[in-house]
């Protein structure tokens, strides 16, 4: 049986990361520098976070300079470097280039974005190809998450939409990479998300939110009760 991962991001304290921790997740999802944000906490905040963390902490970037997040990294040592924003191939080569040469090296993660379910019509060979670009440029994981195109700008993460699932595991089946579904996940329909896509994991933020940037622990609890015959 697969035993499927779990991600819970937007931690914004100790506190929060330890909870999660306690509760089974794999990995701990960091914010850092995000503008607009409730979820986002400084370069600082988030070393200190992945210091107390005894799980393996993912940090989140959304079109930041190279150059910050290199900066930002070498600050918080996570295990993980997650782009959510407008990031190609190509600066993800570089970053993974990057990342080779230092002491204490991460993986990169890249985010690719499904709209919400019903918004837009979603050209799945294309998205293969995107996928396949990132994996070649190096990055180690892919995440399929949804983005909303509702309004002015882009919504990237956290948006608490589902995208289209069955469109979601054409993608993921038979794909080597490992790939997390994300948006719009939550305690009451992780094991549907879970039978129809069978990703590598799940990435959870608002779905098991009290308030925005605070984890609710008996959401937390009961969502890892619902996965537990998935995981073993």
């Amino acid at each position: 049986m697969n035993i499927y991962k779990v991600k819970i991001c937007g931690t914004t304290s100790v506190e929060d990361a330890l909870m999660i921790a306690e509760a089974g997740a794999d990995y701990s999802g960091i914010a850092v520098e995000i503008p607009h944000s409730e979820r986002a906490v400084t370069v600082e905040k988030a070393a200190a976070i992945v210091r107390a963390t005894p799980i393996l902490s993912v940090v989140l970037f959304i079109d930041m300079p190279i150059e910050f997040i290199e900066s930002a990294v070498d600050m918080i040592k996570p295990f993980a470097v997650q782009l959510l924003g407008h990031e190609s191939p190509e600066f993800v080569a570089k970053l993974k280039k990057l990342r080779g040469t230092k002491q204490s090296p991460c993986q990169v993660w890249k985010s690719i974005c499904l709209p919400i379910r019903g918004q837009a019509r979603v050209h799945v060979n294309d998205i293969k190809n995107q996928m396949d670009s990132f994996v070649s440029a190096g990055a180690d994981v892919l995440l399929l998450d949804t983005v909303d195109v509702s309004g002015d700008k882009l919504r990237f993460g956290g948006t608490g939409k589902t995208s289209d699932w069955n469109i979601a595991r054409e993608l993921v089946k038979g794909f080597k990479t490992p790939v997390f579904l994300a948006g719009g996940i939550n305690p009451d329909n992780v094991r549907e998300a879970i039978q129809m896509v069978r990703p590598y994991g799940i990435d959870l933020c608002s779905g098991v939110e009290s308030i925005k940037g605070k984890r609710d622990h008996e959401k937390v609890n009961r969502l890892m009760q619902n996965l537990a015959c998935f995981r073993k």
